[in-house]
């Protein structure tokens, strides 16, 4: 009896530590995704906090998230926050329309024609081996210091993520598709309307996606060569009025962008897949 009881135990101990994982998971399945946000953000600022209280960092070297809070309200206040802002989010959209705007329809033609690529995609891909931060003195002193240059920047900045994805993606369509189309008499325009679009449209918004994001950093890499206004000249004047504070609500501002731009074309991305 005792040795038919000690496999049955045994057997119920397995059960068991198999049991507690899918507990465990069920658990953390249980939390609705929109609470994860919140919650890593809180842990964030709790040890940032903690670091600095602990630290006994001075106000010039790491502000308190308090502080960085207090600053943040005072530059809503005096329309500070409003005013460089709303230049970086329009350099950083227009940017974003006109690097788009070029990049889909060549990235298209390089897919459609084998000739046109072996032509452009060495200098395409060799292109970005130039470091932005090295072109953008040239084409602030060629186009001059206003709102131009800095879309400029920007559109170069996204072009190449999203022409990639673009000529990928129009690659990836199933040529079986294309002939059947061809041969219900499908024109051009229909089976890039039809066909092509449809099909390539989940890569080429991964694209579009990272694009967002690059075309934040392309404005304020565009301020900082040369303006007085936007989140980028806000960093220059924050760093050399030694305002610590100013500095992090420029920086979490502009992080915030880049999330809430990137947010928005995941959503767009989940509601074409529905």
């Amino acid at each position: 009896m005792a040795t038919k009881a000690q496999p049955n135990r045994t057997y119920a101990a397995s059960q068991q530590d198999v049991a507690r994982p899918r507990a465990r998971r069920r658990v953390a399945c249980s939390f609705p995704h929109w609470v994860w946000p919140p919650m890593s953000l809180a842990l964030a600022l709790l040890l940032w906090a903690a670091v600095v209280r602990l630290g006994q960092y001075p106000e010039y070297l790491v502000p308190s998230p308090v502080r960085v809070a207090e600053r943040f309200v005072t530059a809503i206040g005096d329309g500070t926050w409003w005013r460089h802002t709303r230049v970086t989010l329009l350099e950083s959209l227009l940017g974003f329309g006109l690097g788009f705007g070029v990049a889909v329809p060549l990235g298209w033609a390089l897919a459609r024609s084998r000739p046109l690529e072996r032509a452009l995609s060495p200098y395409l891909a060799a292109s970005q081996s130039m470091p932005v931060i090295a072109i953008a003195p040239l084409v602030v002193l060629w186009f001059g210091y206003g709102l131009f240059p800095k879309v400029l920047i920007c559109a170069l900045v996204v072009f190449f993520p999203i022409l990639v994805n673009t000529l990928v993606g129009i690659r990836n369509v199933p040529r079986d598709l294309l002939e059947v189309a061809q041969v219900f008499g499908a024109n051009r325009w229909q089976m890039l309307r039809l066909v092509e679009l449809p099909l390539a449209l989940p890569v080429l918004l991964g694209g579009v996606r990272l694009g967002l994001t690059l075309s934040i950093t392309g404005a304020v890499v565009a301020e900082f060569i040369g303006a007085d206004v936007g989140l980028g000249a806000l960093l220059n004047i924050s760093r050399g009025m030694f305002d610590t504070p100013l500095t992090f609500v420029a920086l979490v501002t502009l992080m915030a962008i880049a999330s809430l731009l990137y947010g928005a074309a995941t959503a767009l991305d989940n509601r074409i897949e529905r």
